[in-house]
């Protein structure tokens, strides 16, 4: 059984931990907080034991394999590096970094620690009903895609209030294209690879990152829109055209019904979606390091570097500067 350590004390990580417990592949033996309170907090939330941690060199220090990083997204990239020069694989919730560049430290770690593994938790590629996708996508001709994935945020209210919660801060790297709109761009990107042209058109709010906006993936014979947002609710359903027959689905970041529309006809393509949807990810993960299997880290890793490099073109023609982003 993995030993595994936590960064990150909001609902996410306690989601993950019950996923991870719900697999019988991990044990949480490390927890890290900024306060002792809310790492003690944490603990009983999620019912365990676990050491708890103020000192990121301590918690790094402590025993266990493997680390879940769901801190703001600023730290990611960081601490994952952290995680692996410690002779800790990681599991870091997307986005993994926040500017292509810090890549090259990711790799520069993975080169050092060979035996180690990093992975970026991008939970919907793991769910079922978006292998029903991948699998019509690369078995039709495709004319086009309208993806969206757009939703009120619970921090927005704190925003307009002035309080700048971490998911609205450039300090913080946040705003909409960094928490649902790489939703948006991993399903592009797996489905129909790298585009030509990457283009998006955001609103930008006044802390400077983006509220909503809408991106463009150019690819040689159709064009793919992203609709994303965190400041109002989208109910439109996401398409995929393919001659005649259209596919239709939810938002990509809660897959739940998969339909291929051909005429008057309709054919229901949805497979059961679990509970939690971490459990999925959570499994692969697990699943991959205590296997070792290299091939599927490596194809899980090429991707991820594929997405976030469209991220950072489309977050450059938006004009979304963060204040951690190489000069």
């Amino acid at each position: 059984m993995l030993k595994l350590g936590i960064i990150g004390t909001g609902w996410i990580s306690a989601q993950f931990v019950d996923a991870a417990h719900q697999t019988n592949r991990y044990a949480v033996t490390a927890i890290y907080s900024r306060h002792q309170e809310t790492a003690a907090d944490f603990a009983q939330q999620i019912k365990t034991s676990a050491a708890l941690y103020t000192d990121l060199d301590d918690f790094f220090a402590a025993d266990f394999d493997v680390v879940y990083i769901a801190s703001p997204n600023s730290f990611h990239a960081q601490q994952a590096v952290m995680a692996l020069a410690a002779g800790k694989s990681a599991i870091v919730e997307k986005p993994l970094v926040t500017h292509p560049q810090q890549l090259d430290a990711l790799r520069d770690a993975l080169a050092d620690h060979p035996d180690l593994f990093l992975f970026e938790a991008a939970r919907h590629l793991y769910e079922d009903n978006f292998a029903v996708i991948d699998n019509f996508v690369h078995q039709h001709p495709i004319s086009g895609a309208t993806l969206s994935y757009k939703k009120y945020s619970s921090k927005f209210d704190a925003y307009i209030d002035g309080k700048n919660p971490n998911v609205f801060s450039a300090k913080f790297a946040g705003g909409a294209l960094m928490d649902l709109g790489v939703y948006l761009v991993y399903a592009a990107v797996k489905w129909f690879g790298m585009p030509d042209i990457a283009t998006y058109r955001a609103h930008l709010l006044d802390s400077g990152v983006d509220g909503d906006g809408v991106m463009q993936l150019q690819y040689p014979q159709f064009a793919v829109n992203l609709i994303t947002g965190k400041t109002s609710n989208s109910y439109l359903a996401s398409e995929i055209y393919t001659d005649k027959d259209t596919l239709v689905f939810d938002p990509v970041g809660d897959l739940k019904s998969v339909t291929l529309v051909s005429g008057d006809a309709e054919q229901n393509l949805s497979r059961p979606v679990l509970p939690n949807p971490m459990v999925a990810e959570a499994e692969a993960f697990g699943q991959a390091i205590e296997n070792h299997d290299r091939d599927f880290f490596t194809k899980q890793f090429a991707l991820a570097q594929q997405v976030h490099t469209v991220m950072g073109t489309l977050r450059q023609s938006a004009g979304i500067i963060f204040a951690g982003d190489p000069e």
